[in-house]
């Protein structure tokens, strides 16, 4: 029994499948997962002792790549000053004013603990601010485990194949009307059905937890004024997306203003973190200014925000975002020539850092078209990239990310392997 076989085992008797969250389960590609004992650049070493170019990235954080020297310094210089204080610490400030910075969208910040936390604390903002209670989100967009937004749910929910979760009151789920993605009808017809209901809708701009998929041009422009309209606010997740996509999200790609961002991954560096922000009179709704609760013991955490404030200001030296840009388009060009060779449909869906391979002769910009592509081809496809040396999200139905420390020998030799295992299909 290797290594990772053995812990495993073990995993298995104490923690339910084993895994600490369900994607990382491998039970959509088949086999068991490898456990990670180090990582450094664009590369992860298993337990076992094989080195493998990673395409998920920590799902997002390691935007300068893993172990980056400037970030570990960072968390070794906050971390001889403790771990945690219970008080305000001075990171966090120089926090908030590198993420207003970033995205003028933002003018105050509430900085938290996940994604997770994020999105919740945003939808309960946005009702407390309009003083309605439903809200509108997209089919195959995730938003975190919270009870308002597990419904139709991307991520490990689809992957695992429950896109709804079991422990969701009824009457919960009645309050979040569920829409496909780029389509502006749907939009109308819900706001028509539902006058003066409607508290906010939440999007990924950029969907990036179905695979990954980009908005129609006008479709985010859409739903800005159909917000302003019905007196609802526009409340962009770029959990995943800002920072990553562009200095200011897909909001700068766009130019489009939300109500109200929420944040995460990279602003930890690598570290557990969230953030949420927007316009200073619905932030100074929030306790102690104003009725709406929200707290966290280890919000602000110094040795999180110490890493993420490394993580942005090499954003801020570097400016990555061409570079990943050439990267992302070398990975999927040479993808799609393998897929022609073969004669296999596929679609690659790409901005910047982040893009996925649908098997599917269909244009995937929604839910339902992401559905269609061949999950079994996917996970004969994972297989052989795993075994030539190259991690890609274990599942069909996942964003892929890269890093600085991609460029290179990493780049080449991913693009042979991805090459050679659709070609092996």
């Amino acid at each position: 029994m290797s290594p990772s076989e053995s812990l495993f085992s073990r995993a298995l008797q104490l923690i339910p499948g084993g895994v600490n969250s369900p994607v990382r389960a491998f039970r959509s590609v088949g086999g068991a997962p490898f456990f990670t004992k180090s990582a450094a650049g664009a590369t992860l070493v298993t337990a076992d002792g094989r080195e493998l170019i990673d395409f998920v990235c920590t799902w997002g954080p390691a935007i300068h790549g893993h172990n980056h020297p400037r970030i570990k310094a960072a968390i070794a210089a906050a971390l001889e000053n403790g771990t945690s204080f219970g008080t305000p610490n001075p990171y966090e400030v120089e926090m908030a004013e590198l993420i207003v910075s970033f995205f003028p969208s933002i003018r105050k910040v509430r900085l938290c603990n996940s994604g997770t936390e994020a999105t919740m604390s945003a939808i309960r903002l946005a009702r407390g601010f309009t003083k309605r209670d439903k809200i509108i989100k997209f089919a195959g967009c995730y938003h975190g485990h919270s009870d308002s937004l597990l419904i139709k749910a991307g991520s490990g929910a689809l992957t695992h194949g429950h896109p709804d979760s079991a422990g969701i009151p009824a009457a919960f789920a009645r309050e979040t009307v569920v829409l496909p993605y780029n389509d502006t009808a749907a939009v109308d017809a819900a706001f028509a059905a539902n006058p003066g209901k409607i508290a906010c809708i939440i999007v990924e701009p950029y969907i990036g937890n179905v695979g990954f998929i980009k908005s129609d041009a006008g479709y985010l422009q859409h739903l800005r004024k159909a917000c302003t309209a019905n007196g609802a606010l526009l409340i962009f997740d770029e959990v995943m997306t800002g920072f990553r996509l562009a200095r200011g999200g897909v909001q700068q790609l766009e130019e489009i203003i939300p109500d109200l961002t929420c944040l995460g991954k990279i602003i930890g560096g690598g570290l557990p973190v969230g953030a949420f922000g927007g316009r200073v009179e619905i932030m100074d709704l929030l306790a102690p200014l104003g009725p709406v609760y929200q707290a966290g013991t280890l919000s602000g955490n110094p040795l999180a925000m110490a890493a993420g404030i490394a993580s942005l200001k090499l954003i801020d030296e570097l400016n990555p975002y061409a570079k990943l840009d050439q990267l992302g388009r070398q990975i999927c060009l040479a993808a799609l020539a393998a897929a022609k060779t073969k004669g296999l449909p596929l679609q690659a869906p790409q901005t910047g850092s982040m893009f996925s391979l649908f098997f599917t002769p269909t244009p995937v910009r929604d839910y339902e078209t992401a559905l269609t592509s061949d999950a079994k081809l996917f996970s004969r496809f994972f297989r052989s990239c795993l075994e030539g040396g190259v991690y890609l999200p274990p599942s069909a139905y996942e964003s892929w990310f890269l890093s600085t420390a991609h460029e290179g020998a990493a780049i080449e030799r991913a693009c042979e392997v991805i090459t050679r295992g659709i070609k092996s299909l």
